[in-house]
């Protein structure tokens, strides 16, 4: 049998040893998730993002948001007496990729769906410091000026389709037309207004 004193000599066996034992500690962590419902199943009244919203994410996306707003309420009483529920892993069965993170410059953004108006999200989102004097967060008047690319959505739920996202055909060919006429901050506030809706009211 190998001794302590050996494996650490040997640095090519450290090596091919340390990658076994963190492939296996890997697989006993992560096979099972693919297995237990709770993170592959979609909470009640979840749907895939409409292709208003899908366009509004990637507005999100594009801009940073997620640098200074996480989407991710932990389960503890300070956070969920300020946000609401804590974030569970079916809700977010059908983002690709998800955007939890955890700096929090601004606060918490994943209940922020229908806790303000679309005025209010408009006037934060063109000049932040009308509605939030205090407010730090860069505005992004210039998204009202900027019409939305309807032209690449469809081809984002095909893709979306090819990993899970449950889209119909009918709904990928309507979609350019749900998103033409609309600006990125149409489509953005429609982003925020959905966020973490499903699961308001549960306790």
């Amino acid at each position: 049998m190998l001794k302590h004193e050996q494996i650490e000599k040997n640095v090519g066996l450290l090596i091919v040893l340390t990658l076994l034992v963190v492939l296996w500690g890997g697989l006993l962590e992560i096979v099972p998730l693919f297995f237990q419902t709770s993170t592959t199943t979609p909470v009640a009244g979840l749907k895939p993002y409409d292709p208003v919203r899908l366009t509004g994410r990637d507005i999100y996306i594009r801009e940073g948001c997620y640098n200074c707003h996480s989407q991710m309420i932990r389960p503890f009483r300070a956070e969920t007496e300020r946000y609401g529920h804590y974030s569970v892993a079916g809700e977010f069965v059908y983002d690709h990729p998800f955007q939890w993170g955890s700096k929090r410059t601004g606060p918490d953004l994943h209940r922020v769906g229908g806790r303000y108006s679309d005025q209010w999200q408009r006037a934060h989102l063109i000049n932040p410091r009308d509605v939030v004097p205090e407010s730090n967060m860069p505005a992004y008047a210039f998204l009202e000026k900027s019409p939305a690319d309807a032209g690449g959505v469809e081809a984002k739920m095909k893709a979306l389709r090819m990993v899970g996202v449950p889209y119909s055909d009918q709904e990928i060919s309507g979609a350019a037309k749900m998103v033409e006429g609309k600006t990125e901050l149409d489509v953005l506030i429609a982003y925020l207004q959905g966020m973490g809706v499903e699961m308001k009211g549960v306790k």
